[in-house]
């Protein structure tokens, strides 16, 4: 094992025996060094790797601190790393989002007030306005990215919320291609959270499930038609036979616009 990889261990070590807590201050560097038996060195590369990683948290003229450790602040150099994605990637993403994301809506159907109906329904109204004016990509998405975050923060579990909300955010530049070459069909995208929102309000666990689900699937399906060339053998599930999409691949040609399809919401 590498000397810092050896230093991360040991301070990982005292984070998870409760040494060290949430907001504590590591000791002064000569004396933790000492203490672990590591050169100041090595001991400084570890802090900056897990300063990078939001586990610790240097203040100018106060010391080293371990941060609170909250799932949304350590998942964000997660979230940095995944963001370097290809079209075929980002398909692998929406199956891991589609799946927490359906579980995430059912745990809120169960815990959701009305206020929080309230706002979702607020937050669509939102997107509607914006599908129907300009139709900006970049406002329309950065609303839609609110949505299905409030919709995970209800659910209760502050882990499963920060997954479902990173990922989120690392299928946003898929759902920006979806824009550019179908701008018209976020009204698609409306009605599903409309059905997503009124099966929430039900307090219908099974049927907010299955919303959330078909809505990402939705996504899915028309990327995996996209970066597909046009002759390109079937791949990812289709059925062997299947001819490919007719019509043009929005990852070569991004700028292009045609007649969108009814099947082709924008999660």
């Amino acid at each position: 094992m590498a000397v810092t990889d050896e230093a991360i261990e040991k301070i990982k070590a005292m984070i998870l025996s409760g040494e060290l807590k949430p907001g504590d201050r590591l000791p002064v560097e000569k004396t933790l060094a000492q203490r672990l038996g590591l050169s100041r060195n090595s001991l400084r590369e570890a802090i900056r790797a897990l300063s990078v990683l939001r586990v610790l948290e240097t203040r100018q003229g106060a010391g080293t601190f371990v941060t609170s450790l909250a799932p949304g602040l350590v998942l964000e150099a997660v979230s940095f790393i995944v963001n370097f994605h290809d079209p075929h990637t980002a398909i692998d993403f929406l199956e891991v989002r589609r799946v927490l994301e359906a579980e995430a809506a059912a745990r809120a159907a169960t815990r959701i007030g009305p206020a929080e109906i309230e706002e979702l329904r607020e937050l669509n109204g939102r997107i509607r306005a914006i599908a129907n004016g300009a139709g900006d990509p970049e406002r329309l998405i950065k609303v839609d990215r609110q949505f299905h975050a409030r919709v995970a923060a209800a659910c209760g579990n502050l882990a499963l919320a920060a997954l479902t909300d990173m990922l989120g955010g690392q299928t946003a530049p898929a759902r920006s291609l979806r824009l550019v070459a179908h701008a018209s069909t976020a009204a698609s995208a409306v009605a599903e959270h409309d059905d997503i929102i009124d099966a929430l309000a039900a307090g219908n666990a099974e049927r907010a499930r299955l919303r959330a689900a078909v809505h990402i699937l939705n996504l899915e399906d028309w990327l995996m038609r996209e970066v597909e060339p046009p002759n390109a053998a079937p791949s990812r599930g289709t059925p062997p036979g299947t001819p490919p999409a007719d019509g043009p691949r929005v990852v070569q040609q991004a700028g292009a616009h045609h007649a969108p399809s009814p099947r082709d919401p924008v999660p």
